[in-house]
């Protein structure tokens, strides 16, 4: 089918809009018995627009799922299943991975996909090719070889029992090693060479990227619900910051999917026919960290002070409204394996108890509007928060009620509103900057809390540790799980993991991250990869 003729994104937008009739138009039906139908292009509206199609945020991984592949994949239930790796065994120290890779699987550039490659795509990483790819391996990885053209070898320095399981993350995908050896750094940041279902036409800035078919594709996961190319001919990923705006594209027949659905939206698109996918992300969760480096948060009373001054469950479901998930736990989310529930529920509205920890902490004083005091200092807290990147919408009002809770027992919190460009030039990441850090993190095992609560030291800094701690007992206790290969045992330290940081206040949870979509009913089968719940179009087709 060809590509259907649209009008203007802007135009449609602001018409729909002025009528005001966003929240009530009805979605297109497909006839009953509709047939799919090969070819046409798919219009998806995404909320955030990344520097590069590759790198290690969750938002590139999005889009290099679909233009990159990995060497393992995700099922329904998240078990490991092969993607460009076609099997893997672990030696019995569990210090050497070995992995079997597809014969016949070309990059688009034409060049083969080889051991030597994915080898050199490692290596790549770790010498600062992708910072997430790095963090996950730092400490356990040592060198990759290839045994043959297709048998490669990773040796690591320490076993990492779940590297199949973390190496089915979108920053794991496989590039060509000629594109990265001989093109621009740029070149490669705005259309990386794969081996994947699209294929990067061009990237219009500020507006959106086109991905076009690969007509030579040959290697979907095993979790994919077809095999050879993909069904639809082009891609245009929408780049649309506002939500109103987003969800007014898909009724009015702008886009045929969108991403980050409101929760305010949620129920009534779904009532309207549109189809909706929500995955709650792994690893951790929408929290607050304290800093236990500099200022009140130093001190164990008035962090747990802090925790028992909120009610977030009611703060979260009432402004989710039964679409966003409470989460207590502020290490991991409910959906990660290993998930402590006692860790979750450590905390709960409980303003004599915070009254009284404030009490014995020293801050007895109050001045005019409330705010506690000692010694003359008020207890005023910074909280920044990354609008339009890391906290959405939803998740800014969650954080107004935050601080509006914490008035009561005497807290004023000063949040701090921080755009995309001094998000990611590093502002409000120092412990002399900020109080309370809000944020998480996507991943696939509880062996996160390596990367968010790894000690700080000047020998080994760790600028995701939020917290700034420097617990060499809970960095041990987590380095312990990771290298322990049976799941129980191993999911059972994590939890120790999580309680331990629960005990001393050094993180509460607010919310789970969702990965939600919402899409038209004439286009069927897009669904979610299952390590961080980015959309998959490789399947998707329309029907008429």
């Amino acid at each position: 089918m060809p590509a259907r003729p649209r009008r203007t994104l802007v135009a449609g937008f602001a018409a729909l809009l002025l009528t005001g009739c966003a929240g009530s138009a009805a979605a297109p039906q497909s006839a009953p018995g509709a047939r799919p139908v090969s070819g046409g292009t798919i219009v998806y509206g995404h909320q955030q627009e990344p520097a590069c199609v590759f790198g290690g945020w969750i938002e590139q991984a999005y889009l290099s799922t679909q233009v990159l592949d990995a060497l393992t994949s995700l099922d329904a239930d998240r078990e490991v299943v092969p993607w460009l790796a076609t099997s893997w065994q672990t030696s019995p120290d569990g210090l050497t991975w070995t992995f079997h890779l597809k014969d016949g699987v070309k990059f688009t550039d034409g060049t083969d996909l080889t051991a030597a490659v994915v080898a050199y795509n490692i290596d790549h990483w770790m010498g600062g090719g992708n910072s997430t790819a790095k963090v996950w391996l730092d400490g356990y990885y040592d060198h990759s070889t290839a045994v043959d053209e297709h048998t490669l070898q990773i040796h690591l320095a320490k076993p990492y029992p779940r590297l199949a399981d973390n190496l089915a993350q979108g920053y794991s995908g496989i590039q060509s090693q000629h594109a990265l050896e001989t093109r621009t750094a740029e070149q490669n940041c705005e259309q990386p060479i794969g081996s994947g279902a699209f294929v990067v036409d061009h990237w219009d800035r500020g507006e959106q990227i086109v991905l076009k078919r690969n007509e030579q594709y040959t290697s979907p996961p095993a979790n994919a619900k077809h095999t050879g190319p993909a069904h639809v001919e082009q891609i245009d990923w929408k780049f649309i910051a506002d939500a109103t705006t987003r969800v007014a594209s898909l009724r009015s027949g702008e886009t045929d999917a969108i991403y980050d659905v409101p929760a305010i939206d949620y129920a009534g698109l779904g009532a309207d026919g549109y189809t909706e996918l929500k995955y709650v992300t792994g690893g951790r969760p929408q929290q607050l960290a304290f800093n236990t480096q500099q200022g009140p948060f130093t001190d164990e009373r008035v962090r747990k002070a802090f925790a028992y001054s909120l009610d977030r469950k009611a703060l979260v479901e009432t402004i989710g409204q039964g679409v966003i998930p409470y989460e207590g736990n502020g290490a991991v989310s409910q959906s990660t394996p290993g998930y402590s529930q006692a860790a979750a529920d450590a905390y709960s509205l409980d303003l004599t108890r915070a009254n009284q920890l404030l009490d014995e902490a020293g801050w007895t004083g109050r001045d005019t509007d409330g705010t506690r005091t000692k010694d003359g200092e008020r207890l005023s807290v910074v909280l920044p928060y990354n609008s339009g990147t890391i906290i959405n919408a939803d998740g800014a009002s969650i954080l107004q009620g935050v601080q509006e809770q914490a008035k009561a027992s005497g807290f004023a919190v000063d949040l701090v509103t921080v755009p995309p460009s001094g998000f990611f030039s590093g502002l409000y990441t120092k412990p002399d900057e900020r109080d309370i850090a809000a944020g998480y993190w996507t991943a696939v095992t509880a062996g996160i809390l390596w990367i968010n609560w790894r000690p700080v030291s000047e020998e080994w800094p760790n600028g995701n540790n939020a917290a700034f701690t420097t617990d060499a007992f809970l960095g041990d206790l987590i380095d312990r799980a990771n290298q322990t290969a049976d799941v129980q045992a191993q999911n059972a330290l994590y939890a120790q993991a999580q309680d331990y940081i629960a005990d001393h206040a050094l993180s509460i949870g607010l919310y789970d991250r969702l990965s939600t979509l919402a899409v038209t009913p004439s286009l069927k089968d897009v669904w979610q990869e299952n390590a961080q719940g980015g959309p998959v179009f490789y399947d998707a087709h329309f029907v008429r």
